[in-house]
């Protein structure tokens, strides 16, 4: 019982934490306005994820491995986005006329 309660916690605060962001990434690629986010923060953050990947990873695998990926997944696309759909760009649309 000594390691199943740690294990437990953190498979439940993974799921918390992912579920607690799926809403924010959800409206940012349906409105595509992520004006309100800093660029730069989002640049340190995903820095940050490379950085602490090496520490995670390094780790034996269990749900922080689940939760970083998640982070910088998150955090990767938040940034991708952001210059994607930054204003003044033109709005990248299907082709759909026909040959």
């Amino acid at each position: 019982m000594g390691t199943s309660l740690p294990l437990l916690a953190g498979t439940v605060a993974t799921i918390v934490f992912a579920a607690s962001a799926l809403p924010m990434l959800g409206k940012a690629r349906r409105t595509r306005d992520l004006r309100s986010y800093s660029r730069s923060n989002l640049v340190l953050a995903n820095l940050g994820n490379l950085v602490y990947s090496f520490y995670v990873f390094s780790l034996p695998p269990g749900p922080i491995w689940m939760l970083h990926t998640f982070y910088v997944v998150s955090s990767a696309l938040m940034l991708l986005w952001s210059l994607r759909f930054a204003p003044g760009r033109a709005p990248c649309e299907p082709n759909t006329s026909t040959p």
